[in-house]
């Protein structure tokens, strides 16, 4: 007989070893057999595996300094299931090659080659070490794979424990939020919980409870008061001034009462230069919602100025008088828009919305059918009354469909879809930069730097509105859009109960779980040492990565929420003239917390800007703080507090704009002045400013910036025009914090 193919008596013994150690370990199911592989070195005796299925598996690791265990300690009582195994399998092994002799025993934990033998259905793996020339030495106990992968290097995914989400102020939302909840089989706390969670989930305000100090809360603070008819209009306006081509998406507005005989005087001058136009405007209250109080008006003395006793607050609007109609009924878009941060801005779309119609066939407006609030309002509230409302399962038919079958039906008609939606995201994200910078103040007054505190994201609904040209028209932004997910249905004669709405189930369920899927603390969000900032750029934000296994999003559909922004920053990062402008006005506010500039910080303004001289003295700074700030204290009668707000130093900034530099337009007058405020820090503002940008550097990066403050003098006066040559190419504000 060959030698090559003698069966060694002591190979032998030391493989039913093997599968003795195995049987301890529990490694090795008794009913199947051992499947293992034995790839070894070219230059070594091959082992052949027998027909029943042993296969033995290795990796030869050269240089693997971990010496294998002393059989010893890991043997045991082998039981018998465990002996008939190696018995069985093993002694059938036909072995290639040379014996091992006694010696080699005597070297195995100096072995330069490893042997892993990886157990099939199990988690568990067998070591042991090759000597040079391939033959086997001895296998021992046996680990689990991950302890193993950590050995080697690898990082070794770990199930996640569940987010937690309080909804115990959720209110409305509740279903569509438990459904997202158990889609993304996170923890529901609907009483609120004593510990800390990672999301609190709002119904109404940011202050829905106020003991919140960590985690994520879906609302920010402001967001209801910017949202105001009024102050919207107010935003968009200013925007308006700077960039009157980019912000012609909004009617034009008037605020009542303050702005009555402005209005009245503008109308009657059309009406008197072309005696055929008689235009028709809407009126909205200013804290109006679900349609309530609207009305249409052709003449400025149809106007309700006063409810009982009180002025009553309103915005008077231009009425688009064709808009697109569809099966002859007039309808709007409504856009779900989810802001994940302020700070880096962060504005993601829903790629599906709902459209809802009107039910009564559209007519011009004229002087019989003002009063038709079914034919010229298309809030569902007011609709959903009407006997013409149509339920449907359908997303294409009914009172209400999805945004997508809409554009479908317009696809066909030879509408270019890719055309309406850009202009619609071009919309979304200019509305959003009109309202960042009052945004902003709230948050830093509710969440000064240093306070601990939340950090903030929000769902918001746009009304829009296409014209007859296709053209996007902003109606209102809805700070609380309606969650729902289910109507009111008359089921028998005088019967109404809640019935689900598959139509809503489909779109607002899907932006909420995907809202909390991007809001998941377990993201993972690039440092400021892994992104490079370019020349007058925004610093790029890649899609975050998540530590999740694939078990827990494998059953998951992709995100129906697109980010357009900061993706399209290039585009329309320069209409972010009035952010720098709030961020010097936070500068300056001095008290953390404080939403108002008093008479002293706006001097100190002036003084350090060097905005005064002879011909515009700090008498004159003072006789322009308080007439504009009188002027504005009329105009927002609710406000408690005294001094100067935003919007009033926004005017101010403007006035002195145009006095500084007088002979260019007013958009690069306003340049030109922050360019000049952002170049002269505030006294006594390098320490704060050290620290505050600290939070957004790297540790090392931090101490380093933070050992300035004990430099020598040159150090810190080059620190110091770095930090202004900063401020030149990408102002920031050092008053808010860096990530929301």
């Amino acid at each position: 007989m060959n030698d090559r193919h003698v069966k060694v008596e002591v190979q032998l013994e030391r493989m039913k070893s093997f599968g003795e150690d195995a049987a301890k370990a529990g490694a090795v199911d008794a009913e199947e057999p051992v499947p293992v592989s034995v790839p070894v070195p070219s230059s070594a005796a091959s082992l052949s595996p027998d027909p029943s299925g042993i296969t033995i598996a290795a990796a030869a690791a050269a240089g693997a300094d971990t010496p294998g265990k002393p059989r010893g300690k890991h043997r045991g009582k082998p039981g018998k299931d465990a002996k008939n195994i190696c018995g069985k399998h093993i002694s059938d092994l036909a072995l290639h090659g040379s014996a091992v002799s006694a010696h080699g025993e005597r070297h195995l934990n100096r072995l330069g080659y490893e042997r892993t033998l990886h157990i099939k259905g199990t988690g568990k793996i067998l070591q042991g070490k090759l000597e040079n020339n391939g033959n086997y030495a001895t296998i021992h106990a046996s680990k689990n794979i991950h302890e193993t992968r950590r050995e080697d290097g690898f990082k070794v995914p770990r199930k996640r424990r569940p987010v937690t989400v309080d909804t115990s102020k959720a209110k409305t939302s509740l279903e569509a939020l438990k459904i997202s909840i158990r889609q993304l089989k996170w923890k529901e706390f609907p009483l609120g919980r004593r510990a800390a969670c990672e999301i609190y989930w709002h119904g109404v305000s940011f202050h829905d409870n106020e003991n919140i100090v960590s985690g994520q809360v879906n609302k920010f603070p402001g967001m209801i008061e910017m949202l105001r008819k009024i102050n919207l209009s107010r935003a968009v306006r200013t925007m308006q001034e700077l960039f009157p081509e980019e912000y012609d998406f909004y009617p034009r507005s008037w605020i009542l009462p303050q702005e009555y005989q402005q209005f009245s005087t503008q109308i009657r001058m059309v009406k008197e230069n072309d005696a055929t136009v008689n235009p028709t405007f809407i009126v909205k209250p200013d804290g109006g919602s679900q349609g309530d109080g609207i009305y249409l008006i052709r003449d400025p003395a149809d106007l309700k100025l006063v409810v009982g006793s009180q002025a009553k607050q309103a915005v008077v609007q231009e009425y688009i008088q064709k808009p697109l109609l569809i099966d002859k009924l007039k309808f709007d878009i409504r856009l779900y828009v989810l802001i994940k941060s302020l700070e880096p801005l962060e504005i993601y779309i829903a790629k599906e919305g709902l459209t809802r119609f009107c039910t009564e066939p559209y007519q011009e407006p004229s002087q019989k059918n003002l009063s038709h609030v079914f034919m010229h309002l298309t809030n569902y509230s007011l609709n959903v009354h009407s006997g013409n409302f149509v339920h449907s399962d359908s997303q294409s038919t009914g009172s209400k469909r999805t945004l997508s079958s809409v554009l479908y039906r317009l696809a066909a008609k030879g509408v270019d879809i890719k055309r309406v939606w850009s202009d619609i995201i071009a919309l979304v994200i200019k509305t959003v930069i009109a309202v960042v910078p009052e945004l902003k103040v709230y948050y830093q007054a509710d969440i000064p730097p240093g306070k601990p505190g939340p950090t903030c994201f929000q769902i918001l609904g746009f009304d829009i509105l296409l014209m007859k040209n296709l053209k996007p028209v902003l109606l209102e932004v809805n700070s609380n859009p309606s969650m729902r997910i289910e109507h009111e249905q008359e089921v028998a004669p005088g019967v109404f109960e809640y019935v689900p709405s598959p139509v809503d189930e489909e779109v607002k369920v899907g932006v909420i779980r995907d809202t909390l899927r991007l809001m998941d603390p377990g993201h993972k969000k690039p440092t400021i040492s892994q992104v490079r900032v370019e020349h007058g750029d925004e610093i790029p934000m890649e899609a975050e990565s998540q530590e999740r296994g694939p078990d827990e999003t494998g059953a998951l559909p992709s995100l129906c929420l697109k980010q357009v922004y900061p993706k399209y920053t290039k585009q329309f990062n320069y209409l972010r003239l009035v952010e720098r402008i709030a961020v010097l006005f936070v500068r300056f506010l001095g008290v953390k917390g404080n939403m108002r500039l008093g008479p002293t910080a706006f001097r100190t303004f002036i003084r350090t800007c060097k905005l005064s001289n002879s011909n515009f003295t700090m008498a004159s700074v003072d006789i322009l703080y308080i007439d504009i700030t009188r002027r504005w204290s009329g105009a927002t009668p609710d406000s408690r507090e005294a001094g100067m707000g935003l919007q009033a130093f926004v005017e101010a900034f403007f006035y002195l704009a145009g006095r500084r530099f007088k002979s260019s337009s007013l958009r690069e007058q306003i340049v030109s002045l922050l360019e000049l405020c952002e170049a002269q820090p505030p006294p006594g503002a390098e320490d704060r400013r050290s620290l505050s940008c600290s939070r957004a550097l790297p540790r090392a990066v931090r101490a380093q910036t933070l050992c300035l403050t004990n430099s020598p003098a040159p150090l810190r006066r080059a620190a110091s025009q770095d930090y202004g040559l900063h401020q030149r190419v990408k102002p920031r504000s050092h008053r808010v914090n860096v990530e929301n």
